[in-house]
């Protein structure tokens, strides 16, 4: 089993910089891939982007390439999303996913453990 937390959600304005981080309990984390999704009020949850096991390979959705940074620190088992250039349309809860495969995983299914969700708002 394992439990992931997402932290460092809040209010921002847009053109602002907000940096997650999803903290996982176990002791395999680098045999899992990870995403990052986010739904907004009234819509469906979306994928934002996801990362290899190892780090190497990285995935984004086009709505937020040249944005965000998908980003893994295995010695600590935590992934990172850096966003920058944030945009009212950003404004969702976001959710860190856990594979149990090592590549990068795309879609929602395919991922077993999911976080519990951070806020993120970006005003106008």
């Amino acid at each position: 089993q394992v439990h992931l937390v997402e932290s460092g959600g809040g209010l921002v304005q847009a053109g602002g910089s907000l940096r997650l981080s999803c903290a996982a309990s176990g002791r395999t984390f680098s045999a899992y891939g990870m995403g990052w999704f986010r739904q907004a009020t009234g819509k469906e949850r979306e994928f934002v982007s996801a990362i290899s096991g190892n780090g190497a390979i990285t995935y984004y959705a086009d709505s937020v390439k040249g944005r965000f940074t998908i980003s893994r620190d295995n010695a600590k088992n935590t992934v990172y999303l850096e966003m920058d250039s944030l945009k009212p349309e950003d404004t969702a809860v976001y959710y860190c996913a856990g594979g149990l495969a090592s590549r990068v995983i795309l879609t929602a299914f395919e991922y077993r453990y999911w976080g519990q969700g951070t806020q993120v708002t970006v005003s106008s």
